[in-house]
């Protein structure tokens, strides 16, 4: 209980900072780093916890922001209902495709989630009703419905995404769900072997990790106004998403949160100083950097450095 507590007062400072700065500016910078907060802390569900290496991130992402497309352009639904939409569309789907190829490992099991991203955007591009390989306009409304601007309800809503995120992960972490997990990556066999249904605790690892995806994806015709394929099936939502929990700590829900947190503010600094275009090679060069200095990330780094001063 008191983790959830100080979650919750957490979040409520990172909005007052935000709020007290004055500026809109903070709000946009805010929403994608907490974006990523959050699409980081969904991939390390079943990359970090399991050891299955996802590249289909963008899929899941890009799902549920089309599934808000489509909702808004059939019915025009409050934000947050599309949001909880998008979710289980990106869930129901991550279970099918955790069915279909969750019996692979390695190298084969990532090429097939980075082919079923390639599928999936072939499929939206094609499809005329969410604008197709032209895209589409989303209005966005000038005011929120409880806060001033959009923008900022749209970082409040990623903020309350993020802190569910977080909450899941820390509650799967120390769950029984978590330790079959564990027992998967370090061993498949192994727990296999002494009773541990690893297909079964796959199966959810897949669907909670994509429908958190499409959750956190859902929003974003909203922030950007004009959404098409090319960006949602971004890959650098997934190549972000692997880098900053892989940087930040792959075995806690801690490293996902540090790892976001680092590399998406230095990201948004350097869009605003250098260029955007620099996004990646700053992921470049810090995933780099880590894997030399600090391969099993800046979580366990701190931890070994903390116990060597005991």
């Amino acid at each position: 209980m008191r983790f959830y507590v100080v979650l919750l007062v957490a979040a409520v400072l990172v909005y007052g900072s935000a709020k007290a700065t004055g500026l809109d500016y903070m709000f946009f910078a805010g929403y994608i780093v907490l974006q990523y907060v959050a699409l980081a802390t969904a991939w390390n569900i079943l990359g970090g916890y399991t050891g299955y290496m996802n590249f289909g991130v963008s899929a899941f992402f890009a799902l549920g922001a089309y599934t808000t497309v489509a909702l808004d352009k059939l019915w025009g639904l409050p934000l947050p209902v599309m949001m909880l939409a998008g979710g289980l569309v990106s869930g129901f789907i991550g279970l099918g495709m955790g069915y279909l190829t969750l019996r692979m490992k390695g190298i084969f099991f990532a090429i097939a989630t980075f082919a079923f991203a390639v599928v999936a955007e072939t499929f939206v591009t094609n499809w005329d009703y969410v604008g197709g390989s032209s895209g589409a306009y989303v209005i966005r409304p000038a005011k929120g419905p409880l806060f001033g601007s959009y923008i900022e309800y749209l970082f409040i809503l990623m903020l309350v995404v993020a802190v569910v995120s977080l909450a899941v992960a820390r509650w799967i972490e120390h769950s029984r769900l978590g330790y079959g997990l564990a027992a998967i990556r370090d061993d498949e066999l192994a727990a296999e072997a002494t009773g541990v249904p690893t297909l079964g605790l796959k199966l959810i690892a897949t669907t909670l990790s994509g429908a958190l995806m499409g959750i956190v994806g859902a929003p974003l015709p909203f922030y950007i106004t004009f959404f098409d394929p090319a960006a949602g099936f971004n890959l650098a939502y997934s190549v972000n998403s692997i880098a900053m929990a892989m940087i930040g700590g792959t075995t806690s829900w801690v490293g996902p949160l540090v790892g976001a947190a680092v590399l998406a503010s230095a990201q948004q600094v350097a869009t605003v100083t250098i260029s955007s275009e620099t996004n990646l090679l700053i992921v470049g060069v810090l995933l780099v950097l880590f894997v030399v200095l600090a391969p099993n990330g800046i979580v366990v780094l701190a931890q070994g450095k903390w116990r060597g001063r005991q």
